[in-house]
């Protein structure tokens, strides 16, 4: 229970714009995705699964196709199967729907393909900027989930990953800018630790963002090896047939 109350997580989160509490915007952090490294897949698949599947489904994505990054069936049935028990089912939530609408006053969205459905022109993807949302949560009494954050003010969704992180509150600096004072967003002071130090939630978080880049288009590397394929293919028929021209036409005066 303790969990599925902790599950509230994501794209909930993932709205229009980021903007720090004093107004002014924040830029996104880079994402470090990778989709040819597995292991960050495979670990961004178990985070999935353990924290956002208890509200959120994956309606598009089958477990089994995990498999594609290099889990066995095996590994599937025993550490990734936790609200169904075939490997060719959707990813659904644990939660009740029912029971969401009512806790909640709406069901969890969908995550399927929320990485791909939040880029915004000059500030990055959407993998950049649930990237930046999930590291960028810190206390608030004044709201009633207990947190806010920066890349989403007044944020609905508590900080699913608090234990993960610990908690932090943002620092910032006093400017005057035409005559009105200005809160710049400096940095992070640390107020509690958590399980992880920064560097590892950072990769941590890297990894469970790498993989929802990865599940919004499962196919998207096999795409592209087969594109590099077809391109080498069409030079050399171009090459072949510039050859065969040159050939056919050269006793032609």
């Amino acid at each position: 229970m303790k969990k599925l109350i902790l599950g509230l997580i994501l794209s909930l989160g993932a709205a229009a714009g980021v903007q720090a509490n004093s107004g002014d915007s924040i830029a996104w952090d880079k994402a470090p995705v990778d989709l040819s490294n597995k292991a960050s897949l495979q670990n961004g698949a178990k985070l999935f699964v353990n924290y956002c599947l208890n509200c959120h489904s994956a309606a598009y994505m089958r477990y089994n196709r995990l498999q594609d990054i290099g889990f066995t069936t095996e590994q599937i049935k025993d550490n990734l199967l936790f609200a169904t028990d075939k490997v060719g089912d959707t990813m659904k939530a644990a939660i009740d729907p029912k029971q969401a609408k009512g806790w909640f006053g709406a069901n969890p969205p969908d995550l399927s393909v929320i990485a791909r459905s939040r880029a915004a022109p000059g500030q990055g993807s959407g993998a950049d900027y649930l990237y930046t949302y999930l590291r960028t949560y810190y206390p608030d009494d004044t709201k009633a989930t207990g947190w806010n954050n920066l890349a989403f003010p007044n944020v609905g969704m508590p900080h699913v990953l608090w234990e993960l992180q610990g908690k932090r509150r943002p620092v910032y600096e006093v400017k005057e800018e035409h005559g009105h004072e200005v809160k710049v967003f400096k940095g992070w002071e640390q107020i509690t630790p958590g399980t992880m130090n920064p560097l590892q939630y950072d990769q941590a978080v890297g990894d469970l963002v790498n993989y929802m880049q990865w599940m919004g288009e499962p196919a998207q590397n096999t795409r592209i090896r087969v594109g590099v394929w077809v391109l080498i293919f069409l030079l050399m028929l171009t090459v072949v047939t510039w050859r065969l021209n040159a050939s056919y036409w050269k006793d032609v005066k």
